[in-house]
């Protein structure tokens, strides 16, 4: 049987970033390829691994996150009108 993990380069790597799903801000520490299966099958996702400011890390699908300093230009955009 394959590994069932296996980390991932990304360009976000020791960045803030945003869980858009949550809205928690954190410094990106790991994407991780996972096998979530607990079937024979495999069934494979890339989770990003965050530490929040508090040092708590969690975890959410990679296209959930984005970089914090976008949200904020949008946020800042919203704010002028």
């Amino acid at each position: 049987m394959a590994e069932q993990y296996e980390y991932v380069r990304h360009r976000l790597l020791g960045r803030r970033v945003r869980d858009i799903a949550s809205g928690t801000d954190g410094e990106l520490m790991a994407v991780i390829n996972e096998n979530v299966s607990d079937s024979g099958a495999e069934r494979w996702t890339r989770l990003a691994y965050i530490r929040d400011a508090a040092g708590l890390e969690f975890t959410t699908a990679v296209r959930n996150i984005v970089p914090a300093e976008y949200v904020e230009a949008l946020e800042g955009c919203l704010d002028r009108q």
